[in-house]
């Protein structure tokens, strides 16, 4: 499954050609033209990065990450604006913008800053995660193993994106429990179901007692 955008953009003429833009490059998008309906999104849907527009009706662009970022939510953010000034440039950085691209922008510029971003939310310069025999695309959101596309439900596939994304520490149950909801708690015994059955497929998924699941050194 790719990546989610979530657009914010209110001139609808460069939302639909970024929308079309991303879509042909293989992301899924939700575009929305002002903040509140953006903030409205974020609570029925995960996203793995948020493209925003500063100047937009309602809740601005700044005034929407910040609320994000002040409730916990560490969502890569990318922002797309006309406003130039270095104040304004330093505001996008301060309140949490993992990047910030003047308009207008080159469409190429962008996608090659969308693909370093998520790049950088999975601790690597690379495209691809190696593990042992199996090999996991960030862009394309997709397990493969010895060369082999495995295909996996959603919820699956967002258990194994999590564990790949922090394969370096312990994910709490907690974390995976939400995950696995979409934004829901779901209960312990469906993790452990999930679980097992990754752990089928040969993925080395440790049980941390107490605490979660982490992926093994191969």
């Amino acid at each position: 499954m790719s990546k989610k955008i979530l657009l914010l953009e209110d001139d609808t003429i460069l939302a639909e050609t970024l929308e079309d833009l991303l879509t042909h490059r293989g992301y899924r998008v939700d575009r929305v033209g002002d903040g509140a309906r953006a903030l409205e999104a974020t609570f029925a849907n995960t996203y793995d990065l948020l493209l925003l527009d500063v100047n937009v009706p309602g809740v601005d662009g700044f005034s929407f990450l910040q609320q994000m970022r002040e409730s916990g939510d560490s969502t890569p953010a990318l922002f797309l604006s006309a406003r130039t000034d270095i104040d304004s440039i330093a505001k996008g950085f301060e309140i949490g913008g993992d990047d910030y691209l003047k308009k207008p922008f080159d469409f190429d510029e962008l996608l090659i800053r969308i693909e370093a971003i998520l790049r950088k939310a999975y601790q690597t310069r690379n495209d691809e995660i190696a593990l042992g025999e199996f090999l996991y695309s960030i862009t394309k959101d997709e397990l493969y193993k010895n060369g082999r596309f495995i295909h996996l439900p959603p919820s699956d596939l967002r258990i194994v994106r999590t564990l790949f994304k922090h394969r370096d520490s312990t994910v709490h149950k907690e974390a995976l429990l939400e995950v696995l909801g979409d934004g829901e708690h779901g209960s312990e015994g469906a993790l452990r179901v999930h679980i097992s059955r990754l752990r089928k497929l040969g993925l080395p998924i440790e049980t941390i007692k107490g605490i979660g699941y982490r992926l093994a050194e191969s």
